[in-house]
């Protein structure tokens, strides 16, 4: 491999695949990983060891979508996709005779406790408890159980990512597809927590959601799919930053002003908020889980606001308006 290439696992997904379009649009050489459609495939050790071995850069991302019911089999499925993966990267870096220099792999901002009194950062932020955090803290002593002496790690701690769709058609990729759809159809209110009972079995596997903020004020930390190519390209640049870094926008909001911002980027004028009851039901309907928008994450970027990155999407209007393709956006250098 070319001292410049990039190995990314788990290249499929939403942020997989702009990180890929952007470097090879950029002229660097991508290796990419998954279960299908990729360049190797988990089960192909050798591949994956030669392809890491005097590669630049290695970014891990895989992992089954926490977008789902919280089932034994799902929850199972959640980590050991997460776990197998960063382990399988971890052996070929420590085979490798020319390592690395650097893994960014990625964590989570859910690692963080429900926060509404204050936001977290890297210094001072308190880790929550629960089965999502529980899988945040795995994956993180994943990442750094080997001595890998010559490549420096990142636990990426991503806060929920926006951006445009894959093919550049303007209706919102990620998590903002969806919820652009929920908008036109009148469901884009704000999501208000309550009172909702929760199972014996729910609370021994922590994946009950206790109420907290209401009236759609849970903090919603965010980041830009660019901006966290853009932070990968400056932790390249920045040798003196490793272990966990914030991937977040310095101007969190809250769910009732995200939404309202979606609803008025897409002319979308009624709203209502929709009770936690309702979100139950949906949640139940459509397979996921109500703490994905009940969750209060409160989360600032401490360490990179504190080595200089300059942000391209700091604000959330302008976030969104870009997401659906409604404004142009000149990158700072």
């Amino acid at each position: 491999m070319s001292a410049g290439s990039v190995v990314i696992g788990g290249a499929s997904g939403f942020m997989g695949r702009h990180l890929i379009r952007r470097w090879r649009a950029a002229g660097r050489e991508v290796v990419t990983i998954s279960r299908s459609g990729s360049d190797l495939d988990w089960s192909d050790h050798g591949g994956i060891a030669a392809a890491v071995d005097g590669a630049g850069l290695v970014v891990g991302l895989a992992g089954k979508s926490v977008n789902c019911r919280y089932t034994r089999a799902n929850r199972d499925e959640i980590f050991r996709s997460r776990l197998e993966t960063t382990a399988a990267l971890g052996r070929a870096i420590a085979e490798a005779t020319a390592p690395p220099p650097l893994w960014v792999n990625s964590s989570t901002a859910t690692i963080y406790r429900h926060a509404e009194d204050r936001p977290m950062t890297e210094a001072d932020g308190e880790l929550g408890s629960g089965f999502s955090v529980a899988v945040a803290r795995a994956w993180e002593r994943e990442l750094f159980a080997r001595e890998l002496p010559g490549t420096r790690r990142v636990a990426l701690r991503s806060a929920i990512v926006l951006g445009g769709d894959p093919d550049g058609a303007g209706r919102g990729g990620g998590v903002l597809g969806p919820l652009a759809g929920l908008a036109r159809l009148g469901l884009g209110g704000a999501q208000h927590d309550g009172a909702w009972p929760a199972t014996p079995g729910r609370r021994a596997a922590g994946t009950a959601h206790l109420p907290g903020a209401m009236r759609g004020r849970q903090r919603f930390s965010w980041v830009h799919v660019e901006d966290v190519a853009r932070i990968i390209d400056f932790l390249e640049r920045t040798p003196g930053l490793e272990g966990a870094v914030n991937a977040a926008s310095p101007n969190p909001s809250d769910n009732a002003t995200f939404m309202r911002t979606v609803r008025d980027v897409l002319g979308v004028r009624f709203g209502p908020p929709i009770p936690r009851w309702m979100l139950e039901l949906g949640a139940i309907g459509i397979g996921t889980e109500t703490e994905l928008i009940l969750k209060s994450r409160w989360v600032l970027p401490g360490r990179l606001r504190d080595a200089g990155f300059v942000f391209a999407h700091p604000e959330l209007r302008g976030a969104i308006e870009e997401s659906f393709g409604r404004s142009g956006v000149r990158l700072p250098g």
